[in-house]
């Protein structure tokens, strides 16, 4: 029990804050139980801590608290990372055609699985079956709910008790500690390792066939590139290696591309469609990476092989909701017209954006960013190199720029920039950039919104904040 002059005797009770007009506002917001739940939890760590409140003081505190647990988890951030397409922010923004397509089956009623022609039961993977052999070249396709699933349900339908083989070259690991080998394993296939780390020769795979192959695997290395004295056998070479055997070749192109980015002033990536043209018998590959849609995995090529792989129970495990079909099928749409892919796509177009540009912006926003924090920070425009991400051309960089925040003083300058991070992650719409070269990095190649930037700075004091822990 409170000695009579403690603080915590001074406690109001629930119904008294309830009564008081901000917990009727926050009523209003947030209903009832969850308002007196706050209450009560506000007054025990009062009561906890010895302090005394009044009524009014404990109701501002606990709508504070409702307000606080009523911020998304999931929210949208500036990606200033210098990396397009980071997993750990949600790899590609959608196009507004998606985004619409997506919105608009999400407010109704939708005919996911109905034939509207003849009124009967539809297939949901019919949505963009049409649009996925038009743009690859292939027989037929089926969609589930990443590429890492794609290859889960090729290996269990094809190669369960029996052999997969692959060169020791492209036995990959991604992010999110993705093996090849364990997803094998996982899928009851018996890996079959061929050749070396640097070199695998076509004699290699010849030895390794045999009665009880399931399949060829062909694995893009899209995270990192073996160089020097190395040797691999093309997907032409492979394909006609295995059809002569009359094994399938399936090849994985992870991130997978379905135009010729040379035309963007990047790189050759293999697109699909040339992967089905060299002879695959099935091609796997993502749509939330260079494709620029929601996350989804493909798996198109030969119509017999789709039909075995629609076959497997685990598809149903792995499909994907009328949401991200409507956003796909609006995002392979604008691929019917690649001139217009960097107006309309938001992937191709950062990627696509010229330094020059990238520069400009950031003389702006040198002058915002540098007037709130004052004193104790350089701030000063450079030029930086981007990275495309998600495992997408691994040595390519993009010509950008940026800015460059550096502490003025050199003792705690790591801690400086720790806090100042940190800092910028508080804001109303966090900024994420990344701390290289003693200097908090603000890559602008991702910037699009240079109104919303400049005016989420107006939120908060940078200066002070990030000063106190230094």
């Amino acid at each position: 029990m409170s000695h009579p002059g403690h603080p915590s005797a001074r406690l109001p009770s629930v119904d008294e804050v309830l009564r008081t007009e901000i917990a009727g506002r926050a009523i209003e917001i947030f209903g009832r139980p969850a308002v007196v739940d706050s209450i009560r939890d506000t007054i025990a760590d009062a009561r906890s801590s010895g302090s005394g409140a009044v009524a009014e003081l404990v109701a501002v505190s606990a709508h504070a608290r409702l307000e606080a647990q009523s911020v998304p988890s999931l929210r949208p951030v500036f990606n200033l990372t210098g990396t397009v397409l980071h997993t750990n922010l949600g790899r590609a923004l959608l196009a507004e055609a998606a985004i619409a397509a997506a919105t608009a089956v999400m407010r109704a009623a939708t005919a996911l699985e109905f034939d509207l022609e003849t009124g009967r039961r539809g297939e949901r993977d019919d949505h963009l079956r049409g649009l996925l052999c038009e743009l690859t070249g292939a027989e037929d396709a089926t969609i589930v709910n990443n590429n890492a699933a794609a290859i889960l349900l090729v290996l269990n339908t094809l190669a369960k008790g029996r052999e997969a083989i692959v060169s020791r070259g492209e036995l990959i690991e991604i992010g999110g500690a993705f093996r090849l080998p364990e997803i094998m394993s996982r899928a009851g296939a018996r890996l079959v390792e061929v050749g070396t780390t640097n070199r695998t020769h076509p004699k290699d795979y010849v030895e390794a066939i045999g009665a009880r192959t399931g399949l060829v695997l062909k694995v893009h290395t899209s995270n990192y590139r073996v160089q020097g004295f190395t040797k691999e056998v093309g997907a032409g070479d492979l394909a006609h290696l295995a059809q002569a055997r009359g094994v399938p070749l399936v090849n994985d192109l992870g991130s997978g591309t379905l135009v010729d980015l040379t035309r963007f002033g990047l790189s050759h990536e293999p697109t699909v469609a040339e992967a089905i043209a060299e002879g695959a018998d099935l091609v796997t590959f993502s749509g939330d990476k260079l494709l620029g849609g929601p996350q989804t995995g493909f798996i198109v090529g030969r119509k017999e092989l789709l039909a075995r792989i629609n076959r497997n129970p685990m598809k149903r495990a792995l499909r994907v909701d009328k949401i991200r079909l409507a956003a796909l099928e609006a995002t392979l749409k604008l691929y019917r017209d690649p001139e217009r892919l960097v107006e309309r796509l938001p992937t191709i177009r950062l990627l696509a954006r010229p330094q020059s540009e990238i520069e400009s912006l950031a003389h702006r926003v040198v002058a915002i960013l540098a007037g709130k924090l004052g004193a104790a920070f350089r701030v000063e425009v450079i030029a930086c190199a981007s990275q495309i991400g998600s495992g997408a051309l691994p040595l390519e960089t993009l010509p950008s720029a940026g800015i460059a925040i550096h502490p003025v003083k050199s003792r705690g300058r790591g801690r400086a920039l720790m806090m100042l991070a940190a800092v910028f992650r508080r804001l109303p719409v966090p900024v994420i950039g990344r701390i290289a070269d003693d200097a908090l990095i603000l890559d602008l190649r991702c910037l699009e919104d240079e109104a919303g930037f400049a005016a989420n700075f107006t939120a908060l004091e940078l200066a002070e904040s990030a000063h106190a822990g230094a």
